[in-house]
């Protein structure tokens, strides 16, 4: 009897932790793209920002001067603002990670110009044509110059992983002894057009657009061989996000008509000179490594900061866009825009010096963080305790530090003090007895310090340590 019930328990156990099993290997072959975060234009406006997936290329995104350029950024830039929200990019050049972060909910648009396949129709919906574009092959002019397409028989292209351009390559073969190696690669395609003049590869294929913006500064690129004709491009989305979808479509509706995208297209796909500049100036971040013509002295001030270098540039960015001569309405001078008795109050001496009026704001800086350094000892919390306080002033910050606490909420966190800064414009909070420095317009200031958050993410991306 022992005997029998034992071996029922024992094949109790193996069916159902078979069942488990099964269970977990169906959990395991759910597609990335077949369960979506559900996440809709509602809930984004609700959290106040959209995110969105770019790549970094002269057309696309890149810092020059400090400054935040290209076509979709400016794009989706005005987007956001239609929506009444702020932008965050993802800088990536791989497409399928871009729709896994997507799907993921780590991002809501995929703003690629992207061309329509069924492939691609399975991992997100796309809006409607935001332009067209077509394929070409990119080579060196020596070296013996393809002319057709079946001279690329028995050749090897390399491409950014997954683009649309395998499945056009993969379309001209005309018979079957047309053999052709296509090698994808985790290099955006001005890495791969870079590889193509520095000849570490022979041959690659990017949208026609693009090729012809660089072939008119390297003279010895050819763009004329045509692999696919012209096709729609368009931004992805999530496949349950029909309102934000609509949204989109609407925005890219009224922006066509009005005439915005043509402007902007001609700004960075028709001015050749504009675009050589750029792109290969130093203080570009497709061209060289430098934000500005004080990086030396920025690298100096953040070592006695104990800040990466690229923040720092960030803020004298924001508050002077690099131009020590600058001068606000109230009165505010230097790289980082000082008034006249804090500039004395913390040495300097020439207030027209680039340098120590820099030094000026950096001993400013560091008697902010031993102010808040007792009480947010995390350092990256810490540092938007700094910044809030650098434009607003530390006495309205530390109101919404005690109102913070008040109200049962995390001091620590800049999350939970900044929604209390904000609430500084209604009178019951800034009338409450803690609360010592009154009235602020503390929305300024928590946009304030995630514009140079923002920035600081794009220069810490895009420009080397």
């Amino acid at each position: 009897m022992k005997k029998i019930i034992t071996t029922f328990i024992f094949t109790l156990l193996l069916i159902t932790f078979g069942v488990q099993c099964t269970f977990l290997e169906k959990k395991k072959e759910v597609a990335f793209w077949e369960e979506p975060v559900t996440l809709d234009l509602e809930d984004i406006k609700k959290r106040g920002y959209i995110r969105a997936v770019v790549d970094n290329s002269s057309t696309s995104y890149y810092i020059y001067r400090g400054r935040r350029m290209g076509y979709e950024f400016e794009l989706l830039r005005n987007l956001a603002s239609s929506l009444g929200v702020r932008l965050h990019l993802i800088i990536k050049s791989d497409i399928e990670e871009a729709f896994v972060l997507l799907n993921n909910g780590k991002a809501d648009i995929v703003a690629m110009n992207l061309e329509i396949s069924k492939e691609r129709k399975k991992y997100a919906n796309f809006s409607i044509p935001i332009g067209e574009v077509s394929t070409v092959l990119v080579q060196r002019k020596q070296g013996g110059l393809i002319t057709d397409i079946n001279e690329l028989r028995n050749q090897t292209i390399h491409i950014p992983q997954g683009a649309i351009y395998k499945s056009q390559l993969q379309n001209i073969s005309q018979d079957s002894t047309f053999s052709l190696s296509i090698v994808e690669m985790r290099d955006g395609r001005e890495q791969l057009i870079t590889k193509v003049l520095e000849n570490e590869i022979k041959y690659t294929v990017v949208d026609k657009d693009l090729a012809l913006v660089n072939s008119t500064y390297y003279d010895d690129l050819d763009v004329s061989l045509e692999i696919s004709e012209k096709s729609p491009v368009a931004w992805a989305v999530r496949t349950n996000a029909p309102d934000l979808e609509k949204e989109i479509n609407s925005w890219i509706a009224k922006r066509t008509k009005s005439g915005y995208l043509a402007t902007l297209y001609a700004k960075y796909f028709l001015n050749s000179k504009n675009n050589y500049f750029r792109t290969n100036s130093a203080f570009s971040s497709l061209g060289g490594n430098r934000i500005s013509v004080y990086d030396e002295i920025i690298k100096t001030a953040a070592e006695n900061l104990g800040w990466d270098w690229r923040l720092l540039a960030s803020l004298v960015y924001k508050e002077s866009a690099f131009n020590p001569e600058a001068t606000s309405y109230a009165g505010a001078t230097g790289l980082l825009q000082l008034m006249p008795v804090t500039l004395e109050r913390f040495g300097v001496e020439d207030a027209n010096d680039p340098y120590q009026s820099l030094m000026g704001g950096v001993n400013f800086l560091k008697y902010l963080d031993k102010f808040w350094r007792e009480r947010i000892p995390e350092s990256n919390e810490r540092i938007k305790f700094i910044l809030a306080s650098y434009n607003i002033g530390h006495g309205h910050v530390e109101d919404a530090w005690k109102l913070t606490m008040k109200y049962g909420k995390n001091p620590q966190y800049w999350e939970h003090v900044s929604h209390f800064l904000k609430l500084k414009t209604d009178p019951e909070y800034y009338r409450d007895p803690i609360v010592r420095s009154g009235y602020a317009k503390g929305h300024v200031a928590v946009n304030y310090v995630e514009d140079i958050l923002i920035l600081y993410n794009s220069y810490r991306v895009l420009v080397e340590p």
